[in-house]
């Protein structure tokens, strides 16, 4: 089996773990990863995370031109931009999860810093998360508009929409990203209750001991 073969189908395989848990739904949300050679593999426009074939998925080659599988997500922009932005990317996850989702409808939610500081490990996994506002979908705004944060974030919001997580390769971004809806589903559970937050040297600490990427 070639290194390409076995990350078509973890590409598929952790596709379908999040579409099992109810992480996205229907056609909604879309993935890409890095190849050995420095193309990328796309899911298809169109397709359940839940039902994809890892024979079919969009073949990138170095230079950005289609060369294999079906016709790629709409949201290319928004994946390209952060391989363009941000060198250490080697996958990129787009979900339209429902808590992230919800919380980024919510009018008191800080833009720059979309999720609260509930655990650590939303800060270890994710740094900073910035809410972007609504685009339609497949808008190459989208992608613009994360090209205009120049690197600095490996996390993104889209309101009323759902959120972006780069992450070194594929198990790293689906990781972090479940972590993001986690976080946005406790921020709902707990909101009026007055939740004991992570204090600004808590934070501080966290960031400063695993090295986290905090654009302050």
């Amino acid at each position: 089996m070639t290194e390409e073969t076995r990350l078509r189908d973890q590409i598929c395989l952790l596709a379908k773990s999040l579409f099992d848990r109810g992480l996205t739904h229907g056609s909604t949300g879309n993935i890409s990863a890095r190849t050995p050679d420095g193309g990328l593999l796309v899911s298809p426009t169109g397709t359940a995370f839940g039902r994809l074939d890892p024979a079919r998925l969009s073949r990138f080659d170095t230079h950005g031109a289609l060369i294999d599988g079906d016709k790629p997500t709409k949201e290319m922009p928004l994946h390209t931009a952060f391989y363009d932005t941000r060198s250490t990317t080697g996958a990129v996850v787009h979900l339209h999860s429902t808590h992230s989702v919800a919380l980024s409808m919510l009018p008191d939610t800080d833009p720059d810093d979309f999720l609260p500081p509930m655990t650590p490990y939303a800060i270890m996994k994710l740094g900073k998360v910035r809410l972007l506002p609504f685009f339609l979908p497949g808008d190459p705004a989208m992608g613009e508009a994360v090209r205009g944060l120049a690197g600095k974030r490996s996390a993104v919001m889209l309101a009323n929409h759902g959120p972006v997580v780069a992450g070194k390769d594929v198990e790293a971004a689906c990781n972090a990203i479940e972590e993001l809806e986690e976080t946005a589903k406790l921020a709902l559970l707990l909101r009026g209750m007055g939740p004991r937050m992570l204090t600004a040297d808590q934070v501080r600490s966290v960031v400063t001991k695993f090295d986290v990427e905090w654009d302050d």
